[in-house]
């Protein structure tokens, strides 16, 4: 479904034009480079008895860095100012890059062997490869066009050998698609189409032939982009607060105590103020502690009745409303 489909139950949170002003004391403008989000939509299905061919196979073997540690270190790949780094606890779920550069770094590495046996699939990354593309516009629905294409699930396929052998390999799910989606006009920065994908397996059988066939359920997201310069209201830059340290500061609550103990008169004084007397008497021995009793200011309960002497605003009982009575 499209963001500007007749059908779309949630318009008013949909990209478009909107009425009043809703950025009241916003008066900069700044222009900034992002992708444009010109329609997009989102599928999600089962496919049943998918065959999948695997390739690029490789053993889940123990990682060496693991064994004196317990623990391996980060991995981190770099594409130019940006970085993907994971740390994964030894004996967790292992990437398929993982799998790989662990058989490099292994002294022996063993065979398949045998009959194979499924154990789950899962997509290896968000990013869907779109294939045999064609956009038709509609002519009885103005920048409305028919999209058909392909778009390939690339997953990793992980099973056993009958020595009980882990192995894993790569393989793609081709899922065709055919929607509508809203295509902005000609123009000299052209539009793109791409898709994020995800998936995972509920069951899977070997067939032979380095071929499995599964059942998965996907999610596809069509969207339509471009880069453009855009104009936008702003508060300004960004305040980047200082970092805090991590500490154990075990000493807080110690240091948040008062330097010196408090006098008998600042006590009083707090006590008064904070209790609410106010039928003139004197505090308990004097000593500011708590308000003696008064039985011309009483509170009363507004749901249980419990009566309680002196101004309290909420009931001690049930915590309801006090009503104060003379």
């Amino acid at each position: 479904m499209s963001f500007y489909s007749y059908k779309n139950a949630n318009a008013s949170m949909s990209p478009g034009c909107i009425t009043g002003n809703p950025c009241d004391g916003l008066t900069e403008r700044v222009c900034i480079q992002v992708k444009n989000v010109y329609d997009s939509c989102l599928q999600q299905e089962q496919l049943t008895d998918k065959t999948v061919t695997v390739s690029g196979i490789v053993p889940v073997l123990p990682d060496n860095n693991c064994r004196d540690t317990g623990t391996r270190p980060c991995k981190c790949e770099c594409d130019g100012c940006t970085c993907n780094c994971t740390c994964r606890d030894c004996g967790g779920t292992i990437t398929y890059n993982e799998a790989v550069e662990n058989a490099e770094n292994s002294p022996c590495r063993p065979q398949p062997c045998g009959a194979w046996t499924f154990e789950s699939c899962r997509s290896s990354t968000t990013c869907g490869t779109i294939s045999n593309l064609t956009i038709d516009r509609l002519c009885d629905r103005p920048q409305f066009a028919r999209v058909k294409c392909k778009v390939s699930l690339p997953i990793d396929v992980l099973f056993t050998d009958q020595n009980c052998q882990e192995w894993m390999g790569r393989a793609e799910l081709p899922v065709d698609k055919d929607v509508l989606l809203a295509i902005p006009d000609e123009s000299i920065v052209p539009f793109t189409l791409e898709s994020m994908v995800s998936g995972i397996c509920v069951t899977g059988t070997y067939i032979g032939n380095f071929q499995f066939k599964i059942t998965i359920c996907v999610t596809v997201i069509l969207k339509v982009l471009a880069e453009v310069e855009m104009m936008v209201p702003s508060y300004g830059f960004c305040s980047v607060p200082p970092c805090e340290e991590f500490a154990e500061n075990v000493c807080d609550e110690f240091f948040s105590l008062p330097l010196f103990p408090k006098s008998a008169c600042e006590e009083s004084t707090t006590a008064s103020a904070n209790t609410g007397c106010s039928c003139n008497r004197s505090c308990v021995n004097g000593l500011g502690r708590a308000c003696g009793s008064c039985s011309s200011c009483t509170s009363t309960c507004s749901s249980c009745g419990t009566t309680c002497a002196g101004t309290a605003t909420q009931c001690p009982r049930c915590g309801c409303a006090m009503t104060r009575t003379t």
